[in-house]
């Protein structure tokens, strides 16, 4: 019997690929997409104003709220520039690293560098978290080098400037703005350091030959190259940023993101449908933020 099935399926390889693939996807579209699509169509109902209760009746009214009350604009645009900031930070740090780890470290200094930059994705994602609140705090460390170095004028400055700063890093968009970065930093030098490792060391040396001093060969070539690896892990920091709800209740100013409030109103206020209206949000903008990678090639990085 067994014999017999394995030959079957040896000589019909649609057959066995079917099995291969019919309980994970399966899974996918029921557990996943099942409840995603669950979740959304809950964005189409609304909340009696009087009782408080979900009118199950199709309508564009959660929609209406959330584009029309200028709260609900402010928290969508307050997290679309974070994670817009946060993913320009990681890219501008992250090529230097992902260049060197990539073209000129070798051996155990190579491996140092990998183990490194991964090393902060093995620890728990709230021990990290609640490690930097204490450290951004009013008399946390980097508040006292900064005194010790002469340099708390300036962070007093930095705390002072509207819209960004607050009482302590711990309590500013700055310090939510270094916390993210440091969170999803490695997602943008893994993908980079793969992209740069596939650059021919031929071109750098034809561009050698040709006259081009290393400054003109990095912009003209190893740059141009790195960009799908860029645009690679642009999409986790992004999207990533877009989503979160941790940081910026633990880190940073008073002041609603996207994920807070699918939280908050899920959670507390018990508004369904505004919750699922939110989570619509950033799957907008990360289906045209994909769509504007993968003209840069993003998919070919990962």
């Amino acid at each position: 019997m067994i014999r017999a099935a394995s030959t079957f399926l040896y000589r019909r390889p649609t057959w066995y690929l079917s099995l291969l693939l019919v309980p994970p996807l399966l899974w996918f579209g029921t557990v996943y997409l099942g409840s995603l699509f669950a979740l959304l169509w809950q964005s189409f109902y609304r909340i009696d104003d009087f009782t408080a209760q979900i009118v199950r009746e199709p309508t564009l009214a959660t929609y209406h709220q959330l584009v029309a009350q200028p709260a609900n604009i402010d928290i969508i645009v307050r997290t679309l520039g974070m994670s817009i900031a946060v993913t320009l930070a990681c890219a501008v740090i992250g090529l230097p690293i992902a260049t060197y780890m990539a073209r000129y470290a070798r051996g155990r200094m190579k491996a140092f560098f990998y183990v490194g930059v991964m090393l902060p994705m093995w620890t728990s994602y709230l021990v990290k978290v609640y490690a930097w609140r204490q450290l951004l705090a009013k008399e946390g460390i980097i508040a006292w080098t900064a005194d010790k170095l002469g340099m708390g004028s300036v962070l007093d400055s930095l705390l002072a400037t509207p819209g960004i700063g607050g009482p302590s890093l711990s309590t500013s968009y700055v310090g939510m703005f270094l916390v993210f970065t440091y969170m999803w930093l490695p997602f943008m030098i893994l993908p980079m350091a793969a992209a740069l490792e596939r650059v021919p060391g031929s071109l750098l040396q034809a561009s050698a030959d040709l006259g081009a001093r290393p400054a003109q060969t990095f912009r003209n070539v190893v740059l141009p190259l790195a960009v799908p690896g860029i645009a690679a892990g642009s999409v986790f920091t992004f999207s990533l940023t877009l989503g979160d709800y941790v940081i910026p209740s633990v880190v940073g100013a008073p002041g609603y993101f996207i994920g807070m409030m699918v939280y908050t109103q899920q959670g507390t206020a018990g508004n369904i449908p505004l919750a699922a209206a939110f989570s619509v949000v950033p799957i907008v903008l990360i289906a045209i933020y994909l769509a504007i990678a993968k003209r840069f090639g993003a998919f070919d990085a990962l």
